[in-house]
């Protein structure tokens, strides 16, 4: 999926980077942010997996890196929690003003403290997902040790994380203790969901259940079973991200997009040239597509190719033409998988006699069956397959009518 790179700058002109990703329609009905955990980034795979699923549930998605981590400029040490709400008031804003203010918050570990205070304080939230938060600030030291006899001396000193080294200074240390989340929690009055795992040893499920019962409803709470704090299996953030986007269905009204007009016709496609490069709208009267090219001939990769479509109506018919043949026979076909790929060859390498040798679109298909079914079944099944309607119409000499319409 192809995403977008923001640079947005703060109040103190340091510069946060930033990615939009987008439906493969291009047209959000909603828009996200995303706020990573504590000294991770926006390119860790749990992030990227959660940020692509949503965007399946039509939001457009800005997954960011905190100052001071991933690519956003700073130190560490301005990278404190404060900081961290302001980051992503920041992000909000620019949203609003170049795209639309988000509606949907989701924080992990530290970064989901972050967006319940955040929501507190953006009244186009309508609601927020947090994935295994601490139910206080306060908690996020646990997971370091710092020399206080250096820190009051000089200011500063360094910490360890992960056996990752961070320098920090006073300020970064103090601000954790000026956050009550639990009120912040209580007075949020924004659907909530938290999703937290039973075996999370980095924060606590009791964390979960302290912020469940400190918000008001409407609340949700999603085990998420066998996962560690950092999601790293893929299955399990690519879960998280499928049922926050399930959730927010409740919540959120999808917008109204303006249909193509098919005006009695099968389908229709729409193109504009400046805009959609290459991404093309296809519409039935029922059904809606995305078409492109591959970025390798200069398209965005969007949607299937139109040779790609051409082979899947052909995959499409085979299968259900022989699903209806085998059910009509009673014969014990379970699955059927057909594999079609288009090219061109000559004549000459297909072994087809032609007065005049060239090259020929050439539909390679190949069928699978699952079943208990004899060689003399699968023979016929394979004759049946080229049968279908799609394939006969491809295999036979096709007129055509073609007419510009007035404005």
């Amino acid at each position: 999926m192809k995403n977008t790179k923001l640079n947005i700058k703060k109040k103190n002109g340091l510069k946060l980077q930033a990615y939009l990703e987008l439906p493969a329609n291009q047209k959000p009905e909603h828009y996200a942010v995303f706020a990573h955990c504590f000294t991770c980034s926006s390119s860790l795979s749990a992030v990227r997996n959660i940020s692509r699923a949503l965007t399946n549930y039509g939001f457009g998605v800005v997954r960011f890196d905190f100052t001071g981590l991933g690519r956003s400029e700073g130190e560490f040490a301005d990278s404190h929690f404060s900081a961290n709400v302001e980051d992503l008031i920041t992000v909000s804003n620019y949203m609003a003003t170049h795209y639309e203010a988000p509606s949907l918050l989701v924080g992990h570990s530290l970064g989901g403290a972050a967006v319940l205070t955040a929501a507190s304080k953006l009244e186009d939230v309508k609601a927020v997902a947090t994935i295994g938060a601490p139910a206080t600030v306060t908690h996020v030291k646990h997971l370091f040790t710092y020399e206080s006899s250096q820190l009051k001396k000089e200011g500063h000193t360094k910490i360890d994380i992960g056996g990752r080294p961070f320098n920090i200074d006073r300020e970064f240390i103090e601000d954790f203790s000026k956050t009550d989340l639990p009120s912040i929690v209580k007075k949020l009055r924004k659907p909530l969901l938290i999703l937290h795992s039973p075996i999370d040893t980095i924060v606590g499920i009791n964390n979960a259940e302290q912020i469940y019962h400190s918000a008001h409803h409407p609340k949700s709470f999603i085990t998420l079973d066998n996962a560690d704090h950092l999601l790293t299996n893929a299955k399990d953030s690519i879960y998280v991200g499928s049922v926050i986007g399930t959730w927010t269905k409740h919540y959120f009204e999808p917008k109204d997009h303006q249909s193509l007009d098919v005006k009695g016709e099968q389908v229709v496609g729409h193109l504009k040239l400046k805009e959609d490069n290459f991404t093309t709208s296809i519409q039935t009267k029922k059904h809606q597509f995305i078409a492109d090219e591959p970025i390798t001939i200069g398209g965005d990769d969007f949607g299937a190719s139109p040779y790609e479509y051409l082979s899947a109506s052909l995959v499409a018919c085979t299968a259900m033409t022989l699903k209806m043949y085998a059910e009509r026979k009673n014969w014990d076909l379970k699955e059927v998988f057909v594999y079609v790929t288009h090219s061109r060859k000559h004549s000459d390498d297909l072994d087809i006699d032609v007065e005049k040798p060239t090259y020929l679109d050439h539909m390679n298909k190949k069928l699978k069956f699952i079943g208990n079914l004899d060689d003399k079944q699968k023979q016929r099944l394979k004759e049946i397959a080229s049968k279908c309607p799609v394939h006969k119409t491809l295999a036979s000499n096709v007129a055509f009518d073609t007419i510009v319409l007035e404005d």
